[in-house]
């Protein structure tokens, strides 16, 4: 359950509202969404006990019966899909329902030319937010691990040349504040989905999220991730499907498009695909790019560069800029094929403070 507060309400008021509940041996769990203090609850009130509440708690406004453990992620809480508003000025993009965004860029920042040449190749090509990795997880400790703060302030940079908001992971706490000042949209990475301490800071941090899903999370549980960063306050939320384990090995991972469908019914945040390291291969990439946008995916996430074979990180995965100039006419194409079936009515925008 759920329940909100009328607006202005005080942090005496919301612990009045939680302490009249342990009152009655029912736990409340303080949270903020749009701009109102609200009280989660994982046990249910009566008709007795929602009377009483209301009556002890004039502040109480409303009183929501949400089953889904996810309260503020839920389809219940907010039945029209959101848009997430990315950038700011000539730089804005809107994220959700009703556009197709495609996200494109190196694995990793190089150098400032690799960037920018690649910057430039993202932008002919139409794609609408760069990607570019500051801070690597790699698998190997000797793997290459990223420029860190540096490429972070190139990111900025070719961000700002050619006019598109950007996108980069956090992986730990400590560089939250860095990676915040210097990028338009935080990444949580897969391995990091249930890092519940750093979903905290970057939900605090007041920035777009992208969310990733874990290679071996179940939608409640990528739901209940995204909860966390929601439940501080921070409803520019976007969730990315990047492929969960299999046992097969001629694909890197199992492109669980079934599941952002499924998402898509339990919760109003915006979904998209990463086919790059769903399939680890540059040949399934546009095919499975496309299909994101056949199924009603709301964008896509894909690597490329210039010179995939000199990468230094994921070059296999990494498509040529003239598939990324064919992935973006494609995904559109299919996109307009398929509107009339996936685009809702209305949706809720999610905008970022200036």
């Amino acid at each position: 359950m759920l329940i909100i507060l009328q607006a202005g309400s005080t942090t005496e008021e919301v612990e009045q509202v939680v302490a009249e509940l342990a009152g009655v041996s029912v736990t409340g769990y303080p949270a903020r969404s749009r701009g109102r203090e609200v009280v989660c609850l994982t046990q249910h009130l009566n008709m007795e006990l929602r009377t009483w509440l209301h009556a002890v708690c004039p502040q109480v406004e409303r009183i929501l019966d949400i089953k889904a453990p996810y309260k503020l992620a839920s389809a219940e809480y907010r039945p029209e899909p959101s848009t997430v508003v990315v950038g700011q000025g000539n730089r804005q993009v809107r994220v959700g329902p009703g556009q197709f965004v495609v996200m494109a860029g190196p694995c990793t920042i190089e150098s400032e030319e690799q960037l920018f040449q690649t910057a430039a190749l993202v932008k002919q090509a139409g794609a609408n937010i760069l990607r570019g990795g500051a801070f690597k997880p790699r698998t190997s400790p000797y793997s290459f691990q990223g420029m860190g703060v540096e490429g972070l302030k190139l990111l900025q940079r070719a961000g700002h040349t050619y006019n598109l908001p950007t996108v980069t992971e956090v992986m730990e706490s400590a560089y939250v504040d860095a990676v915040a000042e210097y990028a338009d949209i935080l990444q949580v990475g897969a391995r990091n989905m249930q890092n519940f301490p750093l979903l905290r800071e970057v939900g605090l941090a007041g920035k777009p999220v992208l969310l990733k899903r874990g290679p071996s999370a179940t939608l409640e549980e990528w739901l209940m991730a995204a909860e966390y960063i929601l439940s501080t306050g921070n409803e520019q939320v976007i969730l990315c499907e990047r492929g969960i384990k299999g046992f097969d090995p001629t694909t890197r991972n199992v492109l669980d498009l079934g599941g952002v469908v499924a998402v898509q019914e339990k919760t109003h945040l915006p979904v998209i695909v990463d086919p790059s390291h769903a399939t680890g291969k540059r040949s399934l990439v546009t095919p499975l790019g496309l299909a994101a946008a056949a199924i009603g995916a709301n964008g896509i996430m894909v690597e490329c560069h210039p010179h995939p074979e000199q990468a230094l990180c994921d070059g296999a995965q990494s498509i040529l800029p003239e598939q990324l100039t064919e992935l973006v006419k494609g995904v559109h194409s299919v996109t307009a094929a398929v509107r009339d079936i996936y685009e809702p009515e209305e949706s809720s925008e999610v905008e970022v403070a200036a």
